[in-house]
C-alpha cells in the first residue's frame, strides 16, 4: 500500500463542481474553494447576475468557473443547466446542493401560530430544500452514473439533528435532506458503483439572509435573544463564518475521504454536542 499523499489527497485540480445556490452567502465562498483546489467550477443559482458575479470573481483569480441560471424546482432548468455544464467541462465530478433557505412566512410568532401557518408557505420551504437537493441528484447523478463515479454533498442543517423552535417546516425538511442523503449514497453504491459517494454537511448557525430576521434586530442589528440563546448553547461563543465549512468540503469532495459515504457532518461549534449544562 502507498503512503499517504496528504499534498495531492485534496487535490481537485481537472474535476469538475457544479454548486447549486452558488451565489449564496455560505455557497459562494464554497465555489471559491473548490476552485483553488483546481477545479473547474459551475456556478448554479436563480439569480443568473449574481452567478455571473461569483464566477467572473473566480476568473479574476485564475480559476476556470461558468455561470448557469438554474430553478432548483423544475427539472427542465436542471437538465439544461447539467447540459451547459457538459458543454462548456466535458463531465460533472463533484454536486454540492446548496440551495435552500427559510421563510419568515412558515415561522411561528407572537402574531402567527403553528396552526395558522399557510399550506403554501409550508410547501414551499419543503420544495425549495428537500425537493430543491432531490431533483438535482436525480439529474446530476444520472451523468455520475454514466461515468460510474462522482460525489454528492448536501447540506444539511443542525435543525436536522435538534429541531428549534419557530421553524417547523426548515426542521423537518432538512432533517429529510439528511435522511435521503444516507437513503441515496446506500443506492448508488450498491445498485450502481461504490466511486459514487453522498455525503453532507449539517452547519451550525452561520448568519445568512435566510435567517438573519431571526437572529438580529432589524434596527439595531443587535442579537436577538434567539441569537444570544443559540451563542450560549455554543460552545466556541460565536456564528459560524463561511470559510468555517471549507475544510469539511473539501475532505468531502476529495479522494482524502474515499472510504467515507453516507455521513452528516455537524460544522457547529460544538452546538450539538453541549446538553446545556
Amino acid at each position: 500500500m502507498e503512503p499517504f499523499d496528504i499534498r495531492n489527497s485534496f487535490d481537485l485540480t481537472g474535476k469538475t463542481a457544479a454548486v447549486t445556490g452558488g451565489a449564496g452567502v455560505l455557497c459562494r465562498s464554497m465555489c471559491h474553494a473548490l476552485a483553488s483546489a483546481g477545479a473547474n467550477v459551475a456556478v448554479l443559482d436563480l439569480d443568473e447576475t449574481a452567478a455571473r458575479q461569483v464566477a467572473e470573481s473566480i476568473r479574476t483569480n485564475g480559476g476556470r468557473a461558468l455561470a448557469v441560471p438554474c430553478n432548483v424546482l423544475e427539472r427542465s432548468s436542471i437538465e439544461q443547466a447539467c447540459q451547459a455544464v457538459l458543454a462548456e467541462f466535458g463531465r460533472v465530478d463533484i454536486l454540492v446542493n446548496g440551495a435552500g433557505g427559510n421563510s419568515p412566512k412558515a415561522t411561528t410568532n407572537p402574531q402567527q401560530a403553528f396552526f395558522d401557518l399557510p399550506t403554501d408557505a409550508l410547501r414551499w420551504v419543503f420544495d425549495l430544500n428537500l425537493v430543491g437537493t432531490i431533483l438535482p441528484c436525480q439529474v446530476f447523478g444520472k451523468v455520475m452514473v454514466e461515468q460510474k463515479t462522482g460525489i454528492i454533498l448536501n447540506i444539511s442543517s443542525m435543525n436536522a439533528l435538534r429541531p428549534l423552535t419557530r421553524i417547523p417546516a426548515y426542521s423537518a425538511a432538512k432533517a429529510g435532506v439528511s435522511n435521503f442523503t444516507q437513503w441515496l449514497a446506500v443506492h448508488m453504491a450498491q445498485e450502481y458503483s461504490t466511486d459514487i459517494r453522498v455525503n453532507a454537511i449539517a452547519p451550525g448557525f452561520f448568519l445568512t439572509e435566510q435567517n438573519r430576521f431571526l437572529l438580529t434586530e432589524k434596527e439595531s442589528g443587535e442579537l436577538t435573544s434567539r441569537g444570544m440563546s443559540i451563542l450560549a448553547h455554543t460552545p466556541m461563543n460565536r456564528f459560524g463564518v463561511p470559510d468555517d465549512l471549507l475544510g469539511t468540503l473539501l475532505w468531502l469532495v476529495s479522494p482524502a475521504s474515499a472510504f467515507v459515504t453516507g455521513v452528516v457532518v455537524p460544522v457547529d461549534g460544538g452546538f450539538s454536542a453541549f446538553s446545556g449544562v
